[in-house]
């Protein structure tokens, strides 16, 4: 009965300051949205001023001394998630192909459960075994995808993210941060192969598009 006449309570006031109550919560929205874009742009800065840095960039010097910019999708928080992790403590490690001989020693970490553009999805994120005994890279995690702008916007051959491994149960999975792999830029590079079932079958509008060599 208590919880019912504070529900109740609650109700009459929240009615009787609709619109105060709704444009606060606007506010914050905007607030939080306001945030995510400025981070969004902020990583779109910070990976253009590695492609200019020959130090750190993946393209080869007839392409970076007329480097101004990558192409990116819009900023756009719709392309946020936060996904349900099921943990695979017991997955064996495997031998992910890549674009040369090599093999990348990978293991499942998590299978990622979500929605995005009104689609239920799942994806595979992977702990790299070969990075584990570097510094700074202790709690890296990488997610491959396809999605249905390989081949049109963006690079056939699918993107990545990078993550971090979370303390709980869920992780964002910003998809504005999606990137082309370096072999996409220069052929010296050896870059894991998306395996297929990460595969989404819906269009990702948001992060790095094609790269168009000139």
């Amino acid at each position: 009965m208590k919880y019912v006449l504070l529900s109740t309570l609650f109700f009459i006031i929240a009615c009787g300051q609709q619109k105060k109550y709704h444009k606060q919560t606007d506010e914050e929205q905007a607030s939080i949205n306001s945030d995510a874009v400025r981070k969004i742009l902020n990583f779109q800065n910070k990976l253009n001023s590695e492609f200019k840095d020959p130090e750190s960039s993946p393209l080869p010097d007839r392409y970076r001394k007329d480097f101004e910019g990558l192409d990116f999708f819009m900023p756009d928080t719709n392309y946020i998630v936060t996904a349900k992790l099921e943990r695979t403590p017991d997955a064996e490690p495997f031998l992910l192909p890549t674009t040369t001989s090599r093999k990348s020693h990978e293991k499942l970490y998590a299978i990622a459960h979500f929605v995005l553009n009104g689609i239920e999805h799942q994806l595979e994120i992977y702990q790299s075994l070969d990075l584990l005994d570097e510094e700074g890279y202790e709690d890296y995690l990488f997610l491959p995808f396809l999605d249905n702008t390989n081949g049109e916007e963006t690079y056939a051959g699918g993107r990545y993210i990078d993550l971090k491994e979370p303390e709980g149960d869920s992780i964002v999975i910003d998809f504005n941060r999606a990137y082309n792999p370096y072999c996409v830029y220069n052929k010296k590079y050896s870059c894991p192969l998306v395996p297929r079932q990460n595969y989404m079958k819906t269009k990702v509008l948001a992060g790095v598009k094609d790269f168009i060599k000139h």
